[in-house]
């Protein structure tokens, strides 16, 4: 591949920086807004965001339990500016100090606790969330065709258009500019290749997120499409609104309790697939690391390896998966995940600066616009590749 600079936040006015000074103070008035810290804790937050904008990179607690893990990721770097850091690695390292900050790690009251759990909680307790999972007693009318696309869909745009519309409506309510690069196709014939064999479906966000994943799975073990699904979960909480297992259980029983029969059957199909193992939900520490899915360790590697194909949902995700680097654009999307493990489908949409796998001329139309296209969240895309 050709050689592309790794993102980082030093540059102020780019994405990377506005994250840094702009996303993350609004996040920690909205962590300590949400749960009643106390001072050691609060104070401990606020340290670390003045450390993380104007400070250099800090150890973890010689007794922190990942602290000689996090020694060896960031060699080099400590005692550095964080934006001297790879944008990638910065903000991994912020998600796991502010757990520790708010004493997740730590012996005491506040272990354990996710800091996050309140957003989580008030999203998929919304009623929006009522009216998709109703919409949910559509889908057996539907054309196979057609409901297998509202499904993918759905689980592309997440909470941007909800599992109810992409249902009910004659299309799919984007436009072909909003969907950069669509290998659908593709996905839904490595499906068929695979002749039901293992599906690895990689996470991204819980709460209202969750739910189109957890009905796509569903649908590729009813449809035998996948003898068996690996859910991949992160093992703490990170990136404000990443699936835990918690996460996964919350939206099984959202699905189990809802008034509509058909998101109540999907729930309990899939609490009966985890218990006879169709469904296995895993994780790993791995994915809670600031590395990209270029370094994967040898038993998650070998995980993969054994998969028909791993979908990988959301933009983080794609940034492990193709590197967190500023490439040209056009480069093939098979050239940047030529060293993943199996069949990858990426199901993304844009919030950060990289892209790969765009056309010249769709890339000439978006930078025509002036607009921040790669980080607004208004484009997707659903991009496969298999293994070299």
């Amino acid at each position: 591949m050709p050689h592309a600079p790794v993102i980082r936040s030093d540059v102020p006015g780019t994405f990377a920086w506005g994250v840094f000074h702009e996303r993350h103070p609004a996040l920690v008035r909205q962590v300590l807004a949400a749960l009643p810290y106390g001072p050691t804790e609060r104070a401990a937050v606020e340290r670390l965001l003045e450390e993380s904008t104007t400070g250099v990179l800090e150890t973890l607690p010689a007794d922190a339990p990942d602290a000689a893990q996090w020694l060896r990721w960031g060699e080099g770097r400590w005692g550095k500016p964080w934006g001297e850091a790879p944008f990638l690695w910065a903000e991994s390292y912020f998600y796991r100090r502010l757990l520790d900050a708010t004493g997740y790690f730590r012996p005491g009251a506040w272990q354990g606790v996710d800091p996050f759990a309140p957003f989580k909680a008030t999203e998929l307790g919304g009623t929006a969330v009522d009216g998709e999972l109703a919409a949910l007693d559509g889908l057996d009318a539907l054309p196979h065709d057609r409901r297998a696309h509202a499904l993918l869909s759905s689980a592309l745009w997440g909470n941007r258009a909800d599992l109810g519309f992409r249902i009910t409506a004659r299309a799919d309510g984007t436009t072909p500019s909003d969907l950069l690069a669509d290998d659908s196709a593709l996905l839904w014939a490595a499906l068929e290749r695979a002749d039901g064999g293992r599906v690895c479906v990689v996470a991204d966000n819980a709460g209202r997120e969750l739910l189109p994943d957890l009905v796509l799975i569903d649908h590729l073990l009813a449809h035998g499409l996948a003898s068996q699904v690996g859910l991949f979960v992160k093992p703490q909480p990170y990136f404000v609104s990443d699936a835990t297992m918690t996460d996964v259980l919350a939206a099984l029983d959202r699905l189990r309790t809802a008034p509509s029969r058909a998101a109540s059957d999907i729930g309990e199909r899939l609490w009966r697939a985890m218990g006879d193992g169709a469904l296995v939900v895993r994780t790993h520490p791995f994915f809670c690391a600031p590395l990209p899915y270029h370094d994967l360790p040898a038993d998650l590697r070998a995980d993969f390896a054994g998969a028909a194909l791993t979908i990988l949902k959301g933009d983080l995700n794609y940034r492990r998966l193709v590197g967190d680097r500023l490439w040209p654009p056009t480069t093939p999307f098979a050239d940047a995940t030529g060293h993943f493990p199996s069949a990858v489908a990426a199901l993304r949409t844009l919030k950060s600066d990289v892209v790969v796998g765009l056309d010249p001329a769709t890339l000439t139309r978006l930078d025509s616009t002036g607009t921040p296209w790669r980080t607004t969240g208004h484009h997707a895309v659903i991009q496969v590749a298999a293994p070299r």
